[in-house]
């Protein structure tokens, strides 16, 4: 679908829509086709790359994707140390899975998403959205899966009933009247670290995404008049130092998730 042919609207709304496929009778259910293909694509590349410089790394002088490599877990590690120092056999590859994986996702708005529309609609895609961090399923999909870690290893470290008799007793005390806002404030605290850990991912590359479509229908506008030609230069300066300041928040963004479900995590194993 050609962005001239579309009013500002159609051609935020059409970019924002995904490519969905219902299932069963009444299509109540449906699944986000883009979103699915695109986070299993990118996860596998993920894998790929660091299969690759596993199956080929020397113990001699490495190579520079090798050192690159090498240098991210590294960095992980240590930052996981800092956060939990106790056994990081499990925390530290989920740590460095979570980065490069929301990395990689959060990269894919660097793409112009106009090439992408052209291409997936040659492929008889309607619609595709090809950051998959821009989908709130799946920064939920990923935040409660951390809220699933966090109650694992809190029954795991405290048992059943240390889990339960901190969820009553902290930080009020163990005070029966006290049960109730003890319980409830535990829980809305329990509550609030996937929903802001998914919403705060979510809400930034979505904005992000939002702002290099306003620039791109910037330079719709742009012809050989003046006004135009001004119109055009402007949208193609402000659309390239948006990505340049965007690299930094896609670093970040996956560098946060990461660090926040760690921190989440490590907290488990900890008591009131």
């Amino acid at each position: 679908m050609a962005s001239d042919a579309l009013t500002p609207s159609s051609y935020i709304s059409h970019h924002l829509t995904n490519l969905t496929k219902p299932i069963g009778e009444g299509a109540f259910w449906q699944v986000n086709v883009d979103t699915i293909v695109m986070s299993w694509a990118l996860g596998i590349i993920g894998l790929g790359l660091f299969w690759l410089v596993a199956n080929k790394a020397t113990s001699g002088v490495p190579g520079r994707f090798q050192s690159f490599i090498e240098l991210m877990v590294e960095f992980v590690d240590n930052t996981v140390k800092d956060i939990f120092p106790g056994d990081r056999k499990f925390l530290a590859p989920l740590a460095l899975t979570i980065f490069v994986w929301v990395f990689l996702m959060n990269l894919m708005d660097l793409l112009p998403i106009d090439w992408v529309a052209t291409i997936t609609h040659g492929l008889g895609a309607p619609a595709w959205k090809a950051v998959p961090t821009t989908d709130l399923n799946t920064t939920f999909g990923m935040s409660f899966g951390i809220l699933i870690l966090i109650l694992y290893f809190s029954f795991k470290v405290k048992g059943f009933g240390g889990f339960t008799h901190e969820m009553f007793t902290a930080p009020f005390g163990a005070n029966p009247a006290l049960w109730i806002p003890n319980f409830a404030l535990n829980l809305i605290e329990l509550l609030a670290k996937p929903i802001s850990l998914g919403m705060r991912l979510f809400g930034n590359m979505y904005a992000g995404e939002l702002i290099f479509m306003l620039l791109g229908l910037l330079g719709t506008i742009a012809s050989f008049t003046l006004g135009g030609m001004i119109a055009g230069a402007a949208s193609g300066l402000l659309t390239w130092g948006w990505a340049v300041f965007h690299i930094l928040i896609i670093i970040l963004q996956a560098f946060i998730f990461m660090v926040l479900s760690t921190v989440y995590i490590a907290m488990a194993h900890e008591g009131h």
